[in-house]
């Protein structure tokens, strides 16, 4: 049977992209569980270092653990009837993000996933600015719109946080009502797109799998500090540098 060591040590990973997978793995964890915004930091990170397609398929088992701790924290602060209104429109994105994703060239992958990260990047601010002077509509054609962009987005990039943000916040939820429907939202949308990734793009596989299920206790600390620092600290610091930092990183891809 292999050993820890032996499994680590087959992966040849560089020092740099190790502490990336950590960081990356603790920064998901305290995104899922209340810092939100900064999970978008880790998809340019990954990207930079392990390639544009090949990091959202190692990317994505990361975030369905930490899903995991989300659902199971905050289950009974979830409101389905609007996981359920977004789901069908969400499933939609995945599919032509799929098609799409399969036919273009790496560089291409890399330049659109950055301009994803970029445009989320944008509602953050524009979100932020205009909190109080926000006038979202609330008809079923606004959450398809939100829905579909969604599911694109998360395909391309696991990168739609803002976008399901933004419907969120179109519904005036409470905070932790916010988080528990997000969690499922994404806990449910993440699953669908695992054999999307296997089958029709090849961006996991076991050894991938096997590398993700390393980076659990990352996952595990960054969830629990998640729960601590969003009680303790105020969230503005966070998203002032999650922007910037984020930016940074996905101008990189271009």
């Amino acid at each position: 049977m292999q050993s820890l060591a032996d499994l680590i040590s087959s992966y040849d990973l560089s020092n740099l992209q190790w502490v990336l997978l950590g960081i990356s793995g603790l920064l998901i964890g305290m995104s899922k569980t209340g810092i939100s915004g900064i999970g978008l930091m880790v998809v340019p990170l990954l990207a930079n270092a392990f390639g544009g397609r090949p990091s959202v398929g190692l990317l994505l088992p990361i975030l369905i653990f930490a899903d995991i701790f989300a659902v199971t924290w905050y289950n009974r602060h979830a409101q389905w009837k609007h996981i359920l209104r977004l789901l069908p429109w969400a499933f939609a994105g995945i599919i032509l993000a799929t098609l799409v994703g399969k036919s273009i060239s790496d560089q291409t992958f890399s330049r659109l996933l950055a301009a994803l990260i970029i445009g989320g990047i944008a509602i953050l601010i524009w979100r932020d600015i205009r909190a109080d002077k926000i006038k979202i509509p609330k008809s079923r054609w606004f959450a398809g719109g939100l829905g579909l962009l969604g599911g694109f987005s998360t395909m391309i990039g696991n990168a739609a946080g803002p976008v399901m943000a933004l419907y969120l916040l179109s519904m005036r939820l409470p905070k932790n009502i916010y988080i528990g429907t997000g969690a499922w939202f994404f806990f449910i949308v993440n699953l669908s797109k695992v054999p999307l990734h296997i089958w029709s793009w090849k961006t996991i596989t076991l050894n991938s799998f096997l590398l993700d299920v390393l980076v659990i206790p990352a996952i595990a600390a960054g969830a629990f500090l998640g729960i601590w620092l969003v009680r303790l600290l105020p969230e503005k610091f966070y998203r002032i540098l999650v922007i910037v930092t984020t930016l940074l990183s996905a101008l990189l891809l271009f």
